[in-house]
């Protein structure tokens, strides 16, 4: 007999019921207060004058009564504009480029590893093993220094390599935005394994003669989620200073810090991070909202060190030759699972619609308190938001978070180009991500983005962004992507044999 066609209609009446129960949890106080709003109104309209002045009169309101009450009106409208947070404006961002020179194909990187560990090909055919299941593509780049046999992994390379990244950045923040160094009135900057003295934010204010009187910081050793921190940090000071600007500069120095010794778990490092860096703008000044790009809702920073399997997962030091590297230990993604559980939970009541929140609540106390055996409801983060900017950690990390949230491939479509495309930017793919989404032409006004970003310590932090205007698709060479953005996105195959 031949198969029975799936009942189409059936399925089309569950998604239209679905969506008008979704608009009747979303509008439920607009339903109920409408009513009585016009059945006030109807009241008050069938009323005749007379009716009226002896309700007036009732009330027994004295000269007195009014003034007092127009004096708490008047009192409670100031401490409200005077107490609620600064509305935080994203102008606009710039990501680095790397040059042509700095491109590392697979065939040169897997030449490099064969003659730096030419006494341990087994960990060289390590590393063939992971370039090919990486996600990665041909065009990533590395530092000057890393193309040396063997790298060279010195302090002048290291701030040469500081200086290309960050100064491109900035130089193409400045152009975009117009904005002139002298007018910076926060300067805020993340590098998690480089820290020089004097610092990059030094270097930033030397290089562009910054005020004297500029409030800088330098944040060092805190992963790949440093990004949403500054950007948190920024905020914070933004809030406290009126009519301010602050830059947040984000990015991995690698110069010195690549593994020349055998240990798997430290290899896997030199396989996935590559040269990256972006510079972003923010503003409380109200003359800035017409022209951002976006606007800050939320930020959600998850910090699960107090766990030992946590706080260990990640962790640079020394092998048992004494070569320092990045150790990433086997539970590395069960961790990233929890802590991004311990982030969600806090996220969704901000972010989720009130028919997700009630579905998730009825499904909790089934199961707590009635013993029922039905599944954990997943909320669905897509009626949340319009755009994924999940960090480009690894192919693993991607497959995780798509899996978790039930998300689709276009959902992680940027994540996982960005990948392919850079590499593990660290800190900074966040942006490259938010880049492709804008090249592509997808940025729509009023689209909400979450950023979701993993680091050591272990930190899962999420931001979230409203699209301020639709963003055309760029014309100029600021993008990262506007010189190949017609080939995205490519087809990225499980393993790409070398």
């Amino acid at each position: 007999m031949p198969e029975k066609s799936p009942d189409y209609s059936y399925s089309v009446k569950l998604k239209y019921v679905k969506l008008g129960y979704q608009y009747l949890m979303n509008n439920i106080l607009t339903f109920l207060l409408v009513p009585i709003m016009l059945i006030i109104l109807i009241q008050i309209l069938q009323s005749s004058p007379n009716e009226l002045l002896n309700l007036y009169n009732s009330l027994s309101l004295t000269s007195i009564h009014i003034i007092c009450s127009l004096f708490l009106i008047s009192y409670v409208t100031t401490c409200y504009i005077m107490l609620r947070p600064r509305t935080i404006y994203l102008v606009d961002y710039a990501c680095f480029r790397p040059p042509i020179t700095c491109r590392i194909p697979f065939a040169a990187f897997m030449e490099h590893s064969h003659l730096i560990l030419c006494t341990e090909p087994k960990s060289a055919r390590f590393q063939m093993k992971i370039l090919e299941r990486s996600g990665l593509g041909e065009e990533t780049a590395l530092p000057p220094a890393m193309h040396y046999i063997p790298p060279t992994p010195t302090m002048v390379l290291a701030r040469e390599e500081a200086e290309l990244v960050i100064f491109s950045a900035m130089d193409s923040l400045l152009e975009k935005t117009g904005l002139k160094p002298k007018d910076i009135d926060v300067l805020v900057l993340n590098c998690s394994l480089f820290s020089p003295t004097p610092s990059l934010t030094a270097m930033v204010i030397n290089k562009y003669k910054l005020r004297s009187n500029i409030k800088s910081f330098n944040l060092s050793g805190m992963g790949c989620s440093a990004g949403v921190i500054s950007i948190d940090l920024a905020r914070d000071i933004l809030q406290q200073y009126p009519n301010s600007n602050a830059v947040v500069i984000s990015t991995e120095i690698l110069s010195p810090n690549v593994y020349l010794g055998k240990e798997r778990s430290m290899l896997l490092t030199n396989c996935l991070f590559r040269m990256g860096g972006a510079a972003i703008l923010l503003s409380n000044r109200k003359s800035d909202r017409t022209r951002s790009k976006y606007r800050f809702l939320h930020i959600v920073r998850t910090h699960k060190g107090g766990d030992d399997k946590s706080f260990r997962c990640v962790q640079q030091q020394e092998d048992p030759e004494g070569k320092v590297g990045i150790n990433l230990c086997i539970d590395l993604m069960q961790v990233a699972g929890e802590a991004l559980k311990s982030n969600i939970t806090t996220i969704g009541p901000l972010v989720l619609p009130a028919s997700e929140q009630l579905l998730f609540l009825v499904t909790l106390i089934c199961r707590k308190l009635f013993k029922s055996k039905l599944k954990p409801y997943i909320p669905d983060f897509k009626l949340a938001f319009e755009h994924f900017c999940i960090h480009a950690g690894g192919r693993a990390v991607i497959d995780e978070l798509q899996n978790n949230l039930v998300l689709t491939a276009e959902h992680v479509e940027a994540s996982r180009q960005t990948l392919y495309r850079f590499g593990n930017t660290s800190s900074s793919s966040l942006w490259y991500e938010m880049s492709y989404i804008e090249a592509k032409g997808r940025m729509k006004k009023g689209d909400r983005i979450w950023q979701i970003a993993f680091g050591s310590g272990f930190k899962c932090n999420s931001a979230v962004w409203k699209c301020n205007r639709t963003i055309k698709t760029p014309v100029d060479d600021h993008n990262p992507w506007a010189d190949c953005i017609d080939r995205y996105p490519v087809d990225i195959p499980d393993v790409v044999k070398l």
